[in-house]
């Protein structure tokens, strides 16, 4: 089957249209970001209250007009979550909001890019129960988010990778298919003798908030 959008167009628009405005701080993320946190935030291996991410995604409290606003901007985040986690259960692979090709751009000058860097905030959000189980396959495993966000590209072998532009190609047409085997990685337990169907493991709570 074909990726499947988190929300529908309109709610993506409002979204956006309430990111740009003046009403939420400048280091807030954007649509694009936001969408990187989220599916993040679907994948990851732990659950954070909606309080502590709100406050992440925003860098803050919005100015919100009304109440039924905050509801709908709220209710429109919650919902891209929810919905990744039920693609994600699914074997179905989310739809990312732009083209999954760089055309020789460096990623981090591209939606690409920013899309990898919300969803590295995602990471960051709860470090510590991202790398808990196996540092090593976690690492490998977030090595393209990481790679195509630009964050990393002070570092000298993140800076080397960085070069290999048929690399980064590869690892941008490959994006939805990544978050894919993220989730399985996380939430869905090594399969065990026997025929009966592996079931996704459930969430634990956040412990704690380490931040880089």
């Amino acid at each position: 089957m074909p990726p499947a959008p988190l929300v529908d167009d309109d709610a993506l628009e409002r979204l956006d249209d309430f990111l740009a405005s003046g009403r939420v701080d400048e280091d807030a993320l954007d649509l694009i970001s936001a969408h990187g946190f989220m599916v993040a935030l679907a994948v990851a291996p732990g659950e954070i209250p909606d309080d502590q991410w709100l406050a992440e995604l925003f860098q803050g409290e919005p100015d919100y007009q009304d109440p039924a606003e905050r509801e709908d901007i709220t209710g429109v985040l919650r919902a891209m979550k929810d919905n990744g986690i039920a693609l994600l259960e699914q074997g179905r692979l989310p739809e990312l909001p732009f083209e999954l090709v760089l055309d020789g751009v460096a990623p981090e000058e591209t939606p690409i890019g920013d899309w990898c860097a919300g969803f590295m905030e995602g990471v960051f959000s709860d470090e510590s129960a991202w790398f808990a189980d196996d540092e090593e396959a976690a690492a490998t495993l977030l090595l393209p988010f990481m790679l195509l966000s630009g964050l990393f590209d002070d570092e000298a072998d993140m800076a080397e990778l960085a070069g290999d532009t048929q690399r980064l190609e590869a690892l941008t047409a490959q994006l939805p298919d990544l978050v894919l085997d993220l989730y399985l990685h996380y939430r869905v337990p090594p399969e065990t003798s026997g025929s009966q169907k592996p079931k996704p493991r459930p969430k634990t709570r956040a412990k704690g908030k380490p931040r880089r």
